[in-house]
Formats: C-alpha cells, sequence, structure tokens
C-alpha cells in the first residue's frame, strides 16, 4: 500500500472533525473520497498532508511512519495537495509560480534555469503555457486551478490530494479537467481527490471512500458505494446533492 491510516482521529476545541478512520490508498489508484458538509474530508487532507497532526493513530506513507512529520517533510518524500480556495503568489508570473515548485519537494531543480524549463513542461501538461508571462492575478478561476494544479506537480509527488479541483466549473471544463486527472494517474502517480460532484468522482475513481460525522461509513467500488443504503441515507439521498 502506498498510504496506510490507522485509526487516525482529530479533534478541535472538544469536537471530533476525524473519528478513528481507517483507510488505504493502492498505488496506481485514483481514489474518491465524498461526504457532505462537515463530513471531515479537508480534515482528513490536512492530516495526511500534514497541516495538522492527529490526535490518536498513525499515518504510514511507503511503509515509513509520517505521523509526526511536517509539511515540508512530507512533501519531499512525495506528498503534494491543491487548496480548494486557490491562492497562487499574485504578483509572479505564472511561470515563476511554478518555478518555485521546482525548487521544493521530490529531486528540486538544482538551479533557476532547471526550475524554469521543467515548469514551462509542467505548465504545457495542464495546458496553461500560452499564458506562462501573465501575472497570476490576471488570471481565470479556471486557469488559477489548473496553476494551482501545476504547482503541486511541479514539486514531483507520487501522492497528489486534489480538493475540490472542479469546484466552480462549467460541464465542459469539467469534462476537460477530470481527462486531466486521469492523465495525471497514467503519469505514474496515485490520486485522492475531494469533490462535491459525486457524479465525476463515481466516473473517474477506481475506488471511494464515504465520511460521515468524521467518520467512514463506506469504502469500494463506485457502483458498491453508490447501492449502500447507508451513503444513501448520509449523503446521496439528501436534497443538496441529488
Amino acid at each position: 500500500m502506498l498510504l496506510d491510516l490507522e485509526r487516525v482521529s482529530k479533534s478541535f476545541k472538544g469536537l471530533r472533525a476525524v473519528q478513528s478512520v481507517t483507510a488505504t490508498v493502492v498505488e496506481g489508484e485514483i481514489l474518491g473520497l465524498i461526504g457532505p458538509n462537515g463530513a471531515g474530508k479537508t480534515t482528513l487532507f490536512n492530516l495526511i498532508t500534514g497541516f495538522h497532526r492527529p490526535d490518536s493513530g498513525r499515518i504510514a506513507f511507503k511503509g515509513r511512519d509520517i505521523t509526526r512529520m511536517g509539511v515540508d517533510q512530507r512533501c519531499k518524500h512525495g506528498i503534494a495537495r491543491t487548496f480548494q480556495l486557490v491562492r497562487p503568489f499574485p504578483d509572479l508570473t505564472v511561470l515563476q509560480n511554478v518555478a518555485v515548485g521546482r525548487v521544493y519537494g521530490r529531486q528540486p531543480a538544482r538551479t533557476m534555469s532547471q526550475a524554469e524549463a521543467e515548469a514551462r513542461e509542467t505548465l504545457e501538461f495542464v495546458g496553461l503555457s500560452h499564458r506562462a508571462a501573465e501575472y497570476a492575478k490576471h488570471l481565470t478561476l479556471v486557469d488559477r486551478k489548473r496553476l494551482e494544479l501545476a504547482r503541486a506537480l511541479a514539486t514531483r509527488p507520487t501522492l497528489l490530494l486534489l480538493d475540490e479541483l472542479l469546484a466552480g466549473l462549467n460541464p465542459s471544463e469539467v469534462l476537460v479537467a477530470t481527462e486531466l486527472i486521469r492523465r495525471i494517474r497514467d503519469s505514474g502517480m496515485t490520486v485522492i481527490m475531494v469533490e462535491h460532484l459525486v457524479k465525476a468522482v463515481f466516473d473517474i475513481s477506481d475506488r471511494v471512500v464515504v465520511l460521515s460525522a468524521g467518520e467512514k461509513i463506506a469504502e469500494g467500488p463506485p457502483d458498491a458505494v453508490a447501492s449502500d443504503p447507508h451513503v444513501i441515507d448520509a449523503y446521496l439521498g439528501t436534497a443538496d446533492n441529488a
């Protein structure tokens, strides 16, 4: 297994955000993570990437215990993420934003010229090379999301966590983005994605994990999860996700 979570829990001021979650991520898969608002999805992302440390439980990556490892160390070991609220460096160009990512993470670039050359390759991959010289603050939402993705990819992760990458996109943009996620997986990365667009998650994921009130209530192939009565009651059957 690439990633192992063993009975991981996290509370904030007495409120249990994640409760004894055990899950695995298999190398080379796309794992969808869904659940209603407040289910603990982003908290679980923060625990995996090191922004929070669990109150209890264990996290292992490639067989190494990373439970107490910091964000920068996890990045160097190959874990990267995007954020739901994209936050590029607004007064740097698109190329410079991605070049920053190449200075960190696994196998960092040794020179700025190398970082920029490899950043251009990453921008080409995500379809943003034509805006390389523009300042990030001038990008549309779609292109800011592409830039956020490119910065994460520039750290050369083996595990990429995508937090609401599809949010705010129109249907045609969603199709383009999901195809890009498949290409990322096909390039050798493993992907965990949090999304409220359930159909997109089920279409693209190899497996799906469902959280509700901080607990894992289902895990398995998309078809099995979609027909699980607990999932329907907790999430799929609610009016705002119909």
